[in-house]
């Protein structure tokens, strides 16, 4: 799927929310620990509440619309009660907020002379309190990115949000130990340029970030909110949960045709003089497919509190399927609304009939609804009675700015870099000051005294790590990038391994696998630390380590001991390598005589076919020259 560059101006622009590393959570001593099971849980349904002026946040709105009643759980030592909301905030986490001071000042962020905390409205159930407790660090300031200034607008600190658990369309289930972990939010200026250029900007902060030493690392540690428009459009698209550099060029670059399709649908629409677009006669159908042979049909219709119906939309026939680009169009943008309304989707008149849906139902349908066959379209939805004139509301409010082409809107980043729809964009209706923190007064001899811990910059950070770990620059930029350097840093300190093979294992070895397809999440710090530990003591060889990893991110195993088994690869004790080693020499003597010292590789090539994983490739090296110089001197 590829569009015309020269038709898209791209701009972007950032907001990264960063876990920082601290002992205990923002608000409360409870742990920053991820609990192996919970103790305890609760249930809440959550309401919007009115901003100071009176109004309510439309985004607020639209969750409150779903009426999802939310279960949490907790679990002691990483949440309490103001996790729960059932006790007052506690005082400001002094060692995030000094944090916060950090990054602003390397970030050159004109400080604010105290600290107001403001309650962020955020029903969607990822706070137990309806809201999300945030306060402005600094304004202003600027990022460097390869000697070009890239604008800040603000740095707040904040807390992080519950952890979703599942979500069947009617329960929400989160758990609280992410809850309250306190968070950094850097929001950058829009800027142009490609999806590349941009990328280079999130990755530059984001090592600007780890080079304080004090963020957290690992994949949810970091979550980038990103903001495009494209073509000057006034509407502006939130796609929120991005975590991955990867991840984020495909998602800017997606949406970049995603919203340049839905500019040339607006366009061929005003082409073709069909803006007045009406989306009317709402009428009841159930009765149309009582006996309809449709599966889908059958599905909806099995729940008795379900209906079915449908909608004119005078002036849109042949407009839900039109496609500027591959999958890009309005039935499935229409199809991607309802789904966050409790429903399944949408059919539409543009693919009709077909999904064991008959002609004769659709003669049917156009009858009841009065549809011009020449021009109308229409909709057919079907689910709970009590969601659907909310949903039918928001599909007839879509379809009038189908014209506008691309509407302001949030949505959620797939694994895959495409979008999904997620909610209205918030507003500044969501907030209003919290008033159970006092306020806390930044003083001059406390920003003074924080410069010195400002971070350095990149080049520096880099050629200190080659230097203390005697590695080149390549691989020390490999291993500060990736999610495994306090791994790292740990297994070089405490083992005799040299810090090039360990980095080279985490870096290379698992972007290999992950380019196959297999995932990372099995390669936790236990796991690892377990797997590079064996190598030190003679457990398992060095070449153990990548076919270790691919069992385990193929989830073939769950755990070393078991990879070891399966591949069969457990230390080979000295007596029994050196047996095996003078039996090959012994199978191998004509080549030896033949060829000499010359016969190595031919006896190496013998020995990994039955020792690969179980002893290490230079100890095997080793120990045939060592007997090949003992044969020809004793030869002599």
């Amino acid at each position: 799927m590829i569009a015309n560059s020269k038709e898209i101006v791209l701009k972007v622009g950032f907001e990264i929310h960063q876990q920082l590393l601290t002992k205990t959570k923002l608000f409360c001593n409870c742990g920053c620990i991820e609990p192996e099971n919970y103790d305890s849980y609760f249930f809440r349904k959550l309401r919007p509440a009115q901003s100071e002026l009176g109004s309510y946040d439309q985004a607020s709105l639209f969750e409150f619309s779903k009426m999802r009643t939310i279960k949490y759980y907790s679990s002691f030592g990483s949440s309490c009660l103001v996790e729960a909301d059932e006790e007052p905030p506690h005082r400001i986490n002094s060692d995030a907020l000094e944090t916060a001071l950090i990054i602003s000042l390397a970030l050159s962020s004109k400080i604010v002379d105290e600290i107001n905390v403001m309650r962020k409205i955020v029903i969607d159930g990822s706070n137990t309190s309806g809201f999300q407790r945030t306060m402005l660090i600094s304004l202003g300031g600027y990022l460097d990115v390869d000697n070009k200034k890239v604008g800040v607008q603000t740095i707040c600190l904040e807390e992080d949000s519950g952890k979703l658990i599942s979500d069947d369309g009617n329960i929400k289930e989160y758990g609280l130990d992410r809850l309250g972990i306190p968070l950094i939010e850097i929001a950058l200026e829009p800027v142009t340029g490609t999806p590349s250029e941009i990328m280079k900007i999130a990755l530059t902060l984001g090592r600007l970030l780890r080079a304080s030493k004090r963020v957290a690392r690992g994949i949810g540690s970091i979550r980038q909110d990103v903001n495009i428009s494209i073509n000057n459009g006034i509407g502006v698209v939130e796609v929120k949960g991005v975590q991955r550099l990867d991840q984020l060029i495909k998602v800017i670059e997606y949406e970049s045709i995603r919203q340049h399709g839905l500019l040339l649908i607006a366009e061929k629409l005003k082409k073709e003089r069909l803006e007045n677009i009406i989306a009317d006669n709402v009428r009841e159908i159930t009765d149309i497919f009582i006996n309809s042979q449709s599966k889908t049909v059958k599905k909806i219709l099995s729940n008795t509190n379900h209906t079915i119906k449908a909608i004119r939309v005078k002036n849109f026939k042949g407009f839900f399927g039109y496609e500027p680009y591959p999958n890009i169009r309005i039935g499935k943008q229409l199809g991607e609304l309802v789904r966050f309304y409790g429903f399944g989707g949408i059919f539409h008149s543009d693919e009709l009939p077909n999904y064991g849906i008959t002609e004769k139902e659709v003669d049917k349908i156009k009858e009841i609804l009065e549809i011009d066959d020449k021009k109308d379209g229409f909709i057919i939805i079907g689910g709970p009675k009590e969601r659907m004139s909310v949903a039918i509301d928001a599909l007839c409010k879509r379809l009038e700015i189908v014209k506008l082409g691309v509407p302001s809107e949030t949505r959620s980043a797939l694994i895959d870099g495409t979008t999904i729809y997620s909610r209205p964009k918030p507003g500044s209706a969501r907030m209003y000051p919290e008033t159970d923190v006092p306020v806390y007064n930044i003083k001059n001899d406390l920003v003074l005294s924080l410069r010195k811990k400002v971070p350095k910059s990149w080049n520096e950070t880099i050629t200190q790590l080659s230097k203390k770990y005697k590695i080149n620059k390549t691989l020390s930029e490999k291993i500060f990038d990736s999610i495994y350097f306090e791994i790292f840093e740990e297994l070089s300190l405490s083992t005799k391994l040299a810090p090039s093979f360990i980095a080279s294992k985490l870096t290379e070895d698992v972007i290999n696998l992950e380019r196959q397809g297999y995932e990372s999440n099995n390669l936790t710090k236990e796991i690892l630390v377990d797997i590079f530990k064996k190598i030190d003591s003679g457990q398992i060889a060095k070449e153990s380590v990548f076919p270790i990893f691919e069992k385990l991110m193929k989830k073939e195993v769950t755990s070393v001991e078991s990879a070891i088994n399966l591949l069969g690869i457990e230390s080979v004790s000295d007596k029994e390598l050196d047996r095996i080693l003078d039996q090959i020499i012994e199978d191998n003597m004509s080549i030896i005589k033949e060829k000499e010292f010359n016969s190595i590789n031919i006896l190496m090539g013998k020995s990994m076919a039955s020792l690969r994983g179980k002893v290490d490739g230079k100890k095997i090296n080793d120990l045939i020259n060592k007997k090949l110089k003992n044969i020809f001197q004793s030869d002599n």
